[in-house]
């Protein structure tokens, strides 16, 4: 069996293709992971139970909406006004499963399944790997998906369960490990100038909000700027 061709242009041995993925999978789920024993240290200091930090991970299962909801209650704000952080900052999981829907090629109970592992690390490990065919990027989503959600789910009972005791997760660096992680899978992206023009005014925008909007919105707000260069780009070819 074959995957699709590499930057040769040659078809890839299954084997080979399989073994990459797996290991880009398994190290993004390692990295995620870490970044979990921060979470469950924060949910705990935030005011959650181990059970409540718990259960929010495996039911909530997204980071960035589990940090904002935490970061808001630590803050004294409510659970309402926590939740609809969550929930905004969530709004991205339907972009990226509108853009996996049709390779992924997902039904019934199957559907269902991996709408809950629709993820920022997930979809960019599928997207990466779409030039090597379906049966990869399908992989690619499966494995990534699974190993976020095993490591991530028992850092956070970890760091939940050592509470205090491992002191503020930010002297340990575990804030550093998702965005570490994010950026060695946008780098080999940014093949040409755009891109990497794109990049840059998203991460200024982003920095540029931080003071007026709450947490998790910068996201969502730098995420207009590859959108509007789309759509200038489009403009200009037409």
């Amino acid at each position: 069996m074959t995957a699709g061709p590499d930057q040769s242009g040659v078809a890839e041995p299954w084997t080979v293709v399989r073994g990459q993925v797996l290991r880009t999978a398994l190290s993004v789920g390692v990295a995620t992971g870490a970044y979990g024993l921060s979470f469950g240290a924060l949910a705990t200091a935030s005011g959650l139970s181990v059970v409540q930090a718990c259960a929010l991970s495996v039911l909530a299962f997204s980071g960035g909406s589990q940090f904002a909801l935490i970061g808001v209650l630590a803050g004294g704000g409510s659970v309402a006004s926590g939740t609809a952080s969550a929930v905004l900052l969530s709004a991205r999981n339907m972009v990226y499963g509108a853009r996996l829907a049709k390779p992924l090629g997902l039904a019934g109970w199957r559907r269902l399944v991996g709408a809950q592992f629709v993820l920022d690390e997930s979809t960019a490990v599928a997207l990466g790997t779409e030039r090597r065919g379906p049966a990869a990027m399908r992989l690619a989503f499966w494995a990534t998906g699974t190993a976020v959600f095993v490591l991530w789910n028992l850092a956070s009972l970890i760091g939940a369960v050592a509470g205090n005791a491992i002191g503020d997760p930010r002297d340990l660096g575990l804030d550093a490990a998702v965005p570490a992680a994010f950026i060695a899978l946008l780098a080999p992206r940014l093949r040409d100038r755009p891109a990497w023009l794109t990049a840059v005014a998203a991460a200024l925008v982003a920095l540029a909000v931080v003071p007026f909007v709450p947490g998790g919105v910068p996201v969502l707000v730098a995420a207009l700027v590859p959108v509007a260069a789309i759509l200038v780009s489009k403009g200009r070819r037409g």
